[in-house]
């Protein structure tokens, strides 16, 4: 049972590390005068076990004696917001649906972003 516990203690470590809070709030990215930081949901499962036990062996005569021990886990990080913060102060941008719809809201806010920038610059 030692070993499952060691097992467990190393595994959970891993997880703890993984799912730090620079996980859950990305990168920013800068743009001119404008920064994004993007905003993750996380979720994850786990699980562990073992055991050990004597028994006879059938294909040889006498007993024998075993242990076994597993984990297992799975996770998923699906992007839901955006903290955009420009001249105009900060605000939240929420990402609707999958996948494909999230690259398209992050492209367009930074297109916003490049010709904020552009005209900036124009005017100046």
């Amino acid at each position: 049972m030692e070993q499952v516990e060691k097992l467990l203690k190393t595994s959970m470590e891993e997880i703890e590390r993984m799912l730090g809070t620079n996980r859950v709030v990305g990168e920013s990215i800068t743009i001119g005068d404008v920064t994004m930081i993007p905003l993750v949901s996380l979720g994850f499962g786990f699980g562990a076990g073992g055991g050990s036990g004597k028994g006879k062996i059938p294909s040889a005569s006498g007993e024998g004696e075993g242990i076994g021990m597993g984990t297992g886990g799975g996770g998923g990080v699906k992007p839901v917001a955006m903290i955009i913060i420009d001249q105009n102060g900060v605000r939240i941008e929420p990402i609707k649906g999958g996948a494909s719809s999230a690259f398209e809201s992050i492209a367009h806010t930074i297109g916003e972003a490049i010709q904020s920038e552009k005209k900036e610059k124009s005017d100046a």
